[in-house]
């Protein structure tokens, strides 16, 4: 049977979806980057609401904790943070070029930089709420995971929390006071000061940067591609050159051959001769 707090916490679900907050118990929890199940779950009293969970709903959508625990006062903490939340609902994605990536690692905090760059959204739930970022991936050390070119769409990870919010093997924008880099995480800094970052390319060597020098990090959620042909005419394209090229080395090893035979030739007349 589940507590009155999360009874309490699944009718505050209940009034952002009647006011219009939320369009659904799933977005909810993609707001706050929970499983929907487990949200689902809490929804229908199968399971008691985590401090944690609760923490996370009054930051993002300003719940009122006053309510869920004592069940006194309005369900959100104020009009302002009603307003406030309804502007989250149509906050995009801005997009930060490769030509900005240096002038974003000194001004990633001011918002009159923030604003002159070009924003989007994507027809997901999941990028409906929370901060986001797109940045260009130049070069080829991801390669073949990224391409230079390609786009990567990442949220926010928490730096004062970096212990736990970084996960090893998963890829991170990485902006620092001297660059930013797109790198594949291979540890977890929870006792370490250094975080190690490998490149999938392995024509780069791995290499360390200490936490101090980190000013933001992005997990990478999803990356934006050029489009290329189709892999048959890729294959078509290769097989084609390296006949190409067989030919042309059949054709000089031939020459080659009649090249030795008329030297030959020449050798025996000369040896004849004398």
């Amino acid at each position: 049977m589940a507590s009155e707090v999360t009874e309490r916490f699944a009718r505050c679900i209940e009034h952002l979806k009647e006011n219009n907050i939320v369009k659904s118990v799933r977005q909810f929890a993609l707001a706050l980057d929970v499983h929907p199940q487990n949200v689902n779950e809490i929804f229908k009293g199968k399971r008691d609401v985590t401090i944690d969970l609760v923490q996370s709903a009054v930051g993002m959508f300003g719940i009122n904790p006053n309510y869920i625990f004592t069940g006194l006062g309005h369900f959100m903490q104020n009009v302002e943070i009603v307003e406030r939340q309804a502007q989250r609902q149509l906050e995009r994605i801005v997009y930060v070029p490769m030509a900005a990536h240096a002038g974003y690692t000194e001004q990633f905090q001011d918002p009159i930089f923030l604003e002159d760059l070009v924003n989007f959204s994507l027809p997901d739930y999941k990028f409906q709420h929370g901060t986001y970022r797109c940045f260009d991936v130049v070069g080829d050390s991801m390669e073949p995971s990224l391409y230079s070119g390609d786009k990567v769409v990442c949220s926010q990870v928490d730096t004062t929390r970096l212990n736990t919010s970084l996960r090893g093997q998963h890829v991170y924008v990485i902006v620092m006071t001297d660059g930013v880099v797109v790198k594949r995480i291979i540890n977890n800094p929870k006792v370490q000061t250094q975080l190690s970052l490998v490149s999938d390319n392995d024509y780069y060597r791995p290499f360390e940067i200490s936490i101090n020098d980190i000013k933001e990090v992005w997990y990478v959620e999803v990356k934006i591609s050029p489009f290329l042909p189709s892999p048959h005419n890729i294959r078509q394209v290769f097989h084609s050159e390296m006949d190409m090229l067989k030919n042309t080395i059949d054709s000089q090893s031939k020459s080659i051959q009649l090249l030795n035979q008329t030297v030959e030739k020449l050798l025996k007349a000369n040896r004849s001769m004398v």
